[in-house]
């Protein structure tokens, strides 16, 4: 039996992930997929390529050196994969763009079985997408960064704010009312008893709210880690507790009152939002569309502004 590229592709995978169920989900197969490629690929190579642990596995000396012969191979097979896909779709575009979770589920989501052309979505850090756009993976781009290569433009469209919400039935009075007497120290301190959310990936957005109005480090842990900021919005929707997110991604429910709008901070937290695209692209139709889209549905901060006072 010969060497599986597939087993490399999901032994790739475990060592970036750390985990059989994380690659599994990066690769969309079942765990018991990812452990049959694992465990041929060991039986293959005659070596046991990772350590397991209760939480991790951690790769091994010649997991090692196996990953450092096969991760640039199959990052040019995949490009490559990519392209051969687009060139081959001739009769229908294909357009890949690149985002944040919450954003493709707050926006693009539900339009995707619409689209009269094909849509690879990828999910992944600002900096690596500019990358990506500049080498021709990705052909659009939504993102708060901006790179400088010379061949790409950003174009500003929306801005979003990072702002302090409640659920719906959370008494933010008491908060008001410190606030309104300027005493950032006992609202800083009613805020830490508080009920709090935030998500597995990062805390970035809690973290730089709390070092921007009280000027320290947050010295306390959210109670709830849930997967992303969209499960946050659904589980306080309606319920009680805290968190800091960017204010498009609850606007309805702050109109409709499941949740409330409860500081925006000393000094605004304001991110611009930019489409990323190459400047010569043969999509750029196909690129308008999901950029009229994008436009119709985040909401602009004054938005959120003119319902947070009604829901208090």
């Amino acid at each position: 039996m010969g060497l599986n590229l597939e087993w490399l592709r999901t032994f790739k995978s475990i060592y970036e992930q750390g985990t059989l169920t994380g690659a599994a989900q990066e690769l969309f197969i079942s765990q018991p997929g990812v452990s049959l490629h694992l465990n041929s690929l060991e039986a293959y190579t005659g070596y046991k390529l990772f350590d397991r642990s209760a939480k991790k596995l951690v790769p091994t000396e010649r997991g090692k050196v196996i990953y450092n012969f096969i991760e640039e191979p199959l990052l040019k097979l995949e490009n490559a994969e990519q392209l051969f896909h687009k060139s081959t779709k001739a009769d229908r575009a294909t357009i890949s763009i690149g985002m944040c979770f919450e954003t493709f589920q707050y926006t693009l989501e539900k339009y995707i079985a619409t689209l009269p052309f094909n849509v690879i979505i990828k999910f992944g850090d600002y900096p690596q997408m500019i990358n990506d756009l500049d080498k021709g993976l990705l052909d659009l781009i939504i993102t708060p960064q901006k790179g400088d290569q010379k061949n790409l433009e950003f174009k500003p469209f929306s801005k979003e704010r990072i702002v302090l919400v409640a659920g719906g039935k959370t008494d933010i009075k008491p908060l008001n009312a410190l606030l309104k007497k300027k005493d950032l120290k006992a609202a800083e301190n009613w805020l830490k008893e508080q009920l709090w959310y935030s998500t597995a990936a990062d805390m970035e957005h809690l973290k730089r709210f709390w070092q921007f109005n009280f000027h320290h480090q947050m010295d306390f842990k959210p109670n709830y880690i849930v997967p992303n900021i969209c499960s946050i919005v659904r589980c306080l929707s309606g319920e009680t507790g805290f968190s800091v997110v960017p204010d498009f991604l609850c606007a309805r429910e702050i109109e409709t009152g499941s949740m409330k709008l409860a500081w925006e901070g000393e000094s605004i937290m304001e991110n611009t939002l930019y489409f990323g695209t190459r400047k010569k692209t043969m999509y750029a139709a196909e690129i308008d569309k999901v950029q009229r889209i994008f436009s119709t549905e985040l909401y602009s901060p004054s938005v959120v502004n003119s319902y947070a006072g009604s829901h208090q």
